[in-house]
């Protein structure tokens, strides 16, 4: 029972982040959205596309092979054929939504992100050092002193560790 309790306030803790909220908005932004577009094409596109021929772009077709035709509703009986015409109406579909995405949502969501760092106060604190530069530092401190002493010189520890056993010993 307290397993059940662990992963459902794990699930409600992930269904609470921001991310998996935000991420829900724009799923049903996009879906509402893919309807204005769907009918920008189909009103727009397709019969700007349609002065050269049809204005329905699903009957835009090219055949590999040798095709048949049926002579009353013109459509392919036999043979491989490829429907470009879908492909491109899916294409300007896809391309309609990614630019008013980016230029409606995107991009005025970054500058607004920008203009509220800006606002923020710099923090004038010194940026901590890396990692690397400790680990430089801790080389050439190595280095300096091994270069000033030709002997070894005992450390602090073995010093006491050394005046610890000799009194143990007495």
């Amino acid at each position: 029972m307290s397993e059940s309790k662990g992963v459902l306030q794990g699930f409600r803790e992930f269904l609470m982040r921001g991310n998996v909220i935000e991420l829900a908005v724009a799923v049903v932004v996009g879906a509402a959205f893919t309807n204005i577009v769907n009918a920008v094409v189909k009103g727009v596109i397709n019969p700007i596309v349609g002065a050269l021929g049809s204005q329905n772009l699903d009957n835009y077709k090219a055949c590999l092979t040798t095709c048949h035709t049926d002579k009353k509703t013109g459509a392919f009986t036999d043979g491989i054929y490829v429907l470009w015409g879908s492909v491109l109406s899916s294409a300007l579909t896809f391309l309609i939504t990614a630019g008013v995405v980016y230029f409606l949502m995107i991009l005025p969501m970054n500058k607004w992100k920008e203009r509220q760092a800006a606002r923020k106060p710099v923090d004038n604190n010194p940026l901590a050092p890396t990692e690397v530069e400790l680990l430089t530092e801790i080389r050439d401190a190595l280095i300096a002193q091994r270069t000033t002493s030709a002997a070894p010189v005992p450390s602090s520890t073995s010093g006491t560790i050394g005046t610890q056993k000799t009194q143990t010993q007495r």
